[in-house]
């Protein structure tokens, strides 16, 4: 697999909006802290069906209570995937899908980088993955991927910072695999989108409807 065709196709949208003066953003009070489960389950459903996300609070703890600090102050109702990354290369389906808060006057500020490297989680078919600039930059978009991409795993030995990093894992695709599949097909507009993002954005995007954490499941 190619690392840096990889890495070149992800470039993160989430400041996409970040040439609005900072000053005029209406300040964002953060929720109250709740306590971190080691896994938190959360409903996200879409006008194409359901997905069951499964959080890992034990293994990325920064990244789980960030999107929960979205889900829980209701920032991810009316959200929508945007992008459909389609690979041509590998097995397929091969690619992801990106959803988030575009309003950055909603955001919360950037989060500390947990790579993989630390975390042990990897960038595996049903993976949550968040979508970033620069490390520490991460807010509110997320990709879910349809294939194994160790590409975008964190590698300390690579000389490029960018590679070095990597991408947060912090949980997975619990069930629903199919409707991100659909997701996934949905039409694309050939115009839309900069640089390596053309031909990648959602014609109409798909829209989230809501966005809430499930009850934990039981030991068996």
């Amino acid at each position: 697999m190619n690392r840096r065709l990889l890495l070149a196709a992800l470039p993160a949208l989430t400041l996409l909006l970040a040439a609005a003066p900072h000053k005029r953003l209406r300040p964002v009070s953060a929720p109250a802290l709740i306590p971190l489960a080691d896994s938190v389950h959360v409903l996200v459903e879409t006008e194409l069906g359901p997905i069951e996300l499964d959080l890992d609070g034990k293994h990325a703890p920064v990244s789980t209570a960030n999107f929960l600090r979205y889900v829980d102050t209701r920032r991810f109702d009316g959200i929508t995937f945007y992008r459909a990354m389609r690979l041509a290369f590998g097995d397929q389906p091969n690619g992801l899908i990106q959803g988030g808060q575009r309003n950055v006057r909603l955001r919360f500020p950037g989060i500390a980088h947990e790579p993989t490297s630390q975390t042990g989680l990897r960038h595996v078919a049903g993976a949550l993955s968040m979508a970033r600039y620069a490390p520490g930059t991460a807010t509110a978009d997320f990709s879910i991927l349809l294939a194994d991409m160790p590409a975008l795993d964190a590698d300390p030995a690579s000389a490029d910072p960018e590679t070095q990093a990597g991408y947060a894992v912090f949980g997975h695709v619990a069930a629903g695999m199919e409707v991100v599949r659909k997701i996934w097909d949905a039409p694309l507009s050939p115009t839309a989108g900069d640089g390596a993002l053309r031909g990648q954005m959602l014609e109409p995007p798909v829209k989230v409807l809501r966005v809430r954490r499930m009850p934990a499941i039981a030991a068996g």
